[in-house]
């Protein structure tokens, strides 16, 4: 009976998101549905990655965190950065600093809680609170966090709910999408939600996706968004290789420390816990994948549009392309690793092109005094 109900469940949203679509103009035709996965290599596991000297949170300084004024951390609370993923644990001390709004479109309600716990390393990676004086600190600095569970509990993720996620952030708000999921194949309502999201001037930023190995296959949607509609995410290692398992090709657009990164997890997942050696409440640990290279370019975007907040969603994809530490574009790296600072000092000197609201001046009212 559960099941038959999630399954109605999904069918309303599915009905939802093609009305709502078709009114941008996409076709909603029958058509099989295209699943997606959340992109972690094998399972998460307590890798002896710290080395004396070298920092558990080892992916902020490789991507020049330090380098960012505190000013332009405090500036990206004016932006919302949406992660659509497997929900998260908003109790976890990270996310619950952020108070995070939440929304579920597999059930339809604000309940996010995340078994699989891909969602809450995620969510801590991009918009983990800085000042909180516990755990880690996320990419976003002070950037308000938008949570959507659109992935269940086995780790799948329809195009179909994939869109409603989309559709879901940008009318509530969200200024950069995170999306850490993957699939060989794309389809037109795929595509069609991420048209809407850029015509809304939103910032997409995919994995690239984690079977080099495994023949290395084109990704979707990283490989949609090309040009200045968004970023494709590749992973590297500490010594700012490219990690074994990121996956190459002509979509590629920057890469970020992907490879036993140090973040939050969920307290209602089986993930194995690290035990820092300073106390903190919450839990912690490390894991693999370009899922979480993904969600540190979704958090210095945050911080680019903090620097200058008349920039396009254009030019923040320019602007961390640019400043990325490469020497040319390659189909490994794209235009190179993530620098923070440099990406925040570029954003400073970049003309913004985004139209000025229109500022509403009350006007006298002209009217004689009632006699």
């Amino acid at each position: 009976m559960a099941g038959a109900m999630r399954l109605f469940a999904r069918t309303l949203c599915a009905l939802a998101v093609l009305a709502a679509l078709a009114l941008q103009g996409a076709v909603a035709t029958a058509r099989a549905t295209v699943l997606r996965r959340a992109l972690t290599v094998d399972s998460p596991a307590l890798a002896p990655t710290y080395q004396p000297g070298v920092a558990w949170e080892w992916q902020w300084d490789a991507a020049n965190m330090n380098a960012v004024p505190d000013s332009v951390q405090r500036a990206a609370a004016g932006v919302t950065i949406a992660v659509i993923d497997s929900g998260a644990d908003t109790t976890a001390p990270d996310l619950a600093g952020k108070a995070p709004q939440t929304w579920s479109v597999l059930s339809h309600s604000r309940r996010v809680r995340d078994t699989l716990g891909h969602g809450t390393f995620v969510s801590s990676l991009a918009a983990g609170s800085v000042d909180d004086g516990v755990g880690i600190a996320g990419f976003g600095g002070d950037a308000r966090l938008l949570v959507i569970q659109a992935i269940d509990r086995n780790g799948y993720i329809t195009d179909v709910e994939e869109a409603a996620a989309i559709v879901y952030a940008v009318k509530h708000g969200a200024k950069i999408i995170n999306l850490s999921i993957g699939g060989s194949q794309t389809s037109s309502i795929e595509r069609r939600a991420i048209r809407y999201a850029a015509r809304h001037g939103v910032l997409l930023v995919a994995a690239a996706g984690n079977e080099h190995q495994q023949g290395n296959p084109v990704e979707y949607p990283a490989a949609l968004l090309r040009g200045d509609i968004g970023l494709a995410v590749g992973a590297t290692r500490m010594d700012g290789t490219r990690a074994p398992f990121s996956n190459t090709g002509s979509y590629i657009s920057l890469a970020a420390p992907g490879e036993n990164v140090f973040a939050a997890e969920s307290a209602d997942c089986d993930w194995p816990h690290a035990q820092p050696p300073w106390s903190s409440p919450g839990y912690y640990g490390w894991a693999s994948g370009t899922s979480f290279a993904a969600p540190e370019v979704a958090g210095a975007a945050a911080l680019v549009w903090g620097a200058n907040p008349s920039l396009t969603a254009g030019q923040v994809a320019q602007v961390l392309k640019a400043s990325a530490s490469g020497s040319g574009w390659t189909p490994e790296l794209g235009w190179g690793r993530l620098d923070a600072g440099a990406a925040v000092r570029l954003a400073q000197a970049t003309p913004g092109q985004a139209p000025r609201r229109a500022r509403h001046e009350p006007r006298p009212i002209h009217s004689s005094p009632p006699s």
